[in-house]
């Protein structure tokens, strides 16, 4: 009898992206999969820097390139989202950095397929919108400095 538990390996990811403003002092928010909606972030490439790669994921999953660096917002760390942007992946748990930026460009075309619309949100409304709860909880801690 095998009474040795199996350990489930969790792989941790570091993940940068932002809080963009647009002049009108709205949020970018970004859709992923058709099924969850949060900042835009992604994954660190080998050898970019954490203002790059955020820089670079918002371009990606938004098509907004010109943005203004303003500040580090802070870290914080969760599950990715699990399956049809139901509940937690527990596999991978994710550090993620954000910062603000501010950009004078309005128009949204995401590049990324799998991240198929984005949309400018009153700050009021983003807790609101996004899917995962440490999402929600980071926007609201936040959101008096933005």
């Amino acid at each position: 009898m095998n009474t040795k538990k199996e350990k489930t390996r969790q792989k941790f990811t570091k993940s940068a992206g932002g809080v963009v403003l647009n002049p009108e002092g709205e949020v970018l928010v970004v859709n992923q999969n058709g099924n969850s909606w949060s900042l835009p972030k992604g994954h660190i490439d080998e050898g970019e820097d954490v203002v790059t790669a955020a820089k670079r994921e918002i371009y990606e999953e938004s098509g907004i390139n010109e943005v203004e660096y303003i500040d580090e917002l802070g870290t914080y760390e969760r599950y990715r989202i699990g399956k049809d942007g139901v509940g937690e992946d527990l596999s991978e748990i994710k550090s993620i950095l954000i910062f603000l930026f501010r950009t004078k460009q309005t128009g949204l075309k995401p590049l990324d397929v799998t991240n198929p619309e984005a949309r400018w949100v009153s700050k009021e409304r983003v807790a609101g919108l996004l899917t995962h709860p440490k999402d929600k909880e980071f926007f609201k801690s936040i959101i008096g400095g933005i």
